[in-house]
């Protein structure tokens, strides 16, 4: 099961930047099996370097629709909340996987600028025919930004 959102450092600039949309974006998910920090992958500091192409990707040759559904980003009393619909991944024709880290980003900014991930604390693979949900609280938002 996953862990909390963990939301990268760098996404704080590049949101006051107006380099992020979070409610028209393209929000999108990425997968892999590779450590947030680890060589090759987005560090948690500068905004240049939160970008997609640092994510070393599974193949996605299995896999269902991996863009995200965006319910609301509403502000209540200056803090934005950020709801999105759960994303249901779909293995057809073959396996998913192995993934550890669900990242999250916005398929529209230039570079593909990355939000934040998940982590699932263990390698998984989704079978041919089987699914994986990736749980955005309803209630709380995938992020809050005060």
């Amino acid at each position: 099961m996953a862990t909390s959102f963990t939301k990268l450092n760098g996404f704080v600039e590049n949101l006051a930047n107006k380099e992020i949309d979070l409610g028209s974006g393209s929000i999108t998910i990425a997968l892999s099996n590779t450590a947030p920090g680890a060589e090759g992958t987005p560090p948690t500091g500068t905004a240049a370097e939160c970008v997609l192409a640092n994510v070393t990707q599974i193949s996605y040759t299995n896999c269902s629709t991996r863009v995200v559904t965006v319910t609301s980003v509403t502000q209540t009393a200056g803090t934005l909340k950020a709801i999105y619909v759960d994303l249901v991944l779909t293995a057809s024709g073959g396996t998913i996987g192995a993934f550890r880290y669900a990242y999250i980003y916005d398929d529209s900014s230039t570079g593909d600028m990355l939000i934040g991930y998940y982590d699932y604390g263990s390698s998984v693979t989704v079978q041919d025919g089987d699914t994986f949900t990736i749980n955005f609280s309803a209630a709380n938002g995938v992020l809050t930004i005060a």
